[in-house]
């Protein structure tokens, strides 16, 4: 069986176990491939004390503007239970017209089908008139410090500057062509303490239980109205991931109940806003009872990219190859757009999220080359335009 240059990719790609912060030669088959198709590259590896040192990618060709970047991760989730899965979860075996293996839909499926369409690009026309460059991180599915971030920085110390993004993220649902991001949501942790006073269960007034406390704030956190959503966004949404008492005796009153919780949030709220919002609305339940509420940093902030000529270009790109015109949305979880934002105008548009992080990932390998031939169209338009 002849491979096209996206399937092969995606095939190379799926071999290399590259589970977060493991490379595992990932990196390797991306950059020996752009070589290949004329581009310059980098690898920049981060560091944080902490946190695992994390490889990265910047390849580039052409200079100048307009300059299209092309952004994604390839590391990946684990595995899960490998008896579960229909093949080696690393093999990139390929049956009944699909590539199975953790990644192939998220996303190096679409880290191959960017590099085909960008290969038959400057094959076909030579080098961009400006530039085309690709941002490939190995920290996405982690805690995303040592990567797309950073590695933004360091393109713009070199004075790389950036027009429009796609980020290959699996944005589609139901077929290839059906959904296009143009923002996310926030997301904001935090964790709860109330705190009250140990005792015996028989003598209660001795005592200060604080499990009715915990469960009226939870209540109150959790049917509370943050908003009606926007025009883009749906409304800001509160969900407690735990509730912990951690007491082992029937006969004790706890001193103390905590609970964590999670709040995705739209471009209403900066973080800073909504966690004020959060603690009035607890402190009011807790009615003078004493809590303590500690936010996490957030560096998932709210972003859009407002509906305009790039995402007609981009949009018209896919319904010309699938027949479909693609919803424009703003849900789903985080991203590393959300870091690209703060530079130009960034979108996602991949391959379906059907199978993603799930058994038996693996994506068709007639949407790996239909999303080829979409990326090869912005290309085109994208560099045609005025």
């Amino acid at each position: 069986m002849t491979l096209s240059l996206a399937v092969a990719l995606t095939q190379a790609l799926l071999r290399r176990p590259s589970v977060t912060p493991a490379d595992a030669g990932a990196l390797g088959v991306i950059e020996a491939a752009l070589k290949d198709g004329g581009f310059e590259t980098h690898r920049v590896a981060f560091h944080e004390p902490g946190t695992p040192d994390i490889d990265n990618l910047f390849a580039k060709i052409g200079s100048g503007r307009p300059h299209l970047a092309f952004a994604g991760h390839s590391d990946v989730v684990p595995p899960g239970d490998l008896a579960r899965w229909r093949f080696d979860p690393f093999s990139g075996e390929i049956a009944e017209g699909r590539i199975f293996g953790r990644g192939a839909s998220d996303m190096k499926g679409a880290i191959a089908a960017f590099i085909a369409a960008a290969a038959a690009y400057v094959r076909d026309h030579g080098a961009p008139r400006g530039a085309i460059s690709l941002l490939i991180t190995g920290d996405e599915e982690g805690p995303s410090i040592n990567g797309t971030a950073k590695l933004l920085d360091w393109a713009k110390e070199r004075g790389e500057v950036f027009d429009h993004c796609i980020v290959g993220e699996p944005s589609c649902v139901e077929r290839l062509g059906d959904m296009m991001k143009i923002g996310r949501r926030g997301s904001l942790n935090a964790e709860l303490a109330v705190f009250g006073r140990q005792g015996h269960v028989a003598y209660p007034e001795r005592a200060k239980n604080p499990a009715p406390i915990v469960a009226r704030i939870v209540s109150a956190l959790s049917q509370h109205e943050f908003d009606q959503g926007t025009e883009h966004f749906s409304l800001t949404h509160l969900e407690f991931s735990s509730i912990d008492i951690g007491n082992p005796a029937v006969n004790v009153i706890p001193g103390q109940a905590r609970a964590r919780f999670n709040i995705r949030f739209n471009d209403l709220w900066t973080p800073e806003h909504l966690a004020e919002e959060a603690r009035r609305v607890a402190l009011e339940a807790a009615r003078g009872e004493k809590i303590e509420i500690d936010f996490a940093p957030c560096n998932a902030r709210a972003f859009l990219t407002k509906p305009g000529a790039f995402s007609a270009l981009v949009g018209r790109a896919v319904e010309d190859v699938t027949g479909v015109s693609p919803k424009l949305s703003t849900s789903g979880g985080t991203s590393d757009a959300r870091f690209i934002t703060r530079d130009c105008e960034v979108l996602e548009f991949g391959l379906t999220n059907e199978t993603i992080h799930a058994v038996n990932e693996n994506a068709a390998l007639a949407d790996i080359e239909a999303l080829t031939q979409i990326y090869a169209r912005v290309l085109k338009a994208y560099f045609e335009a005025p």
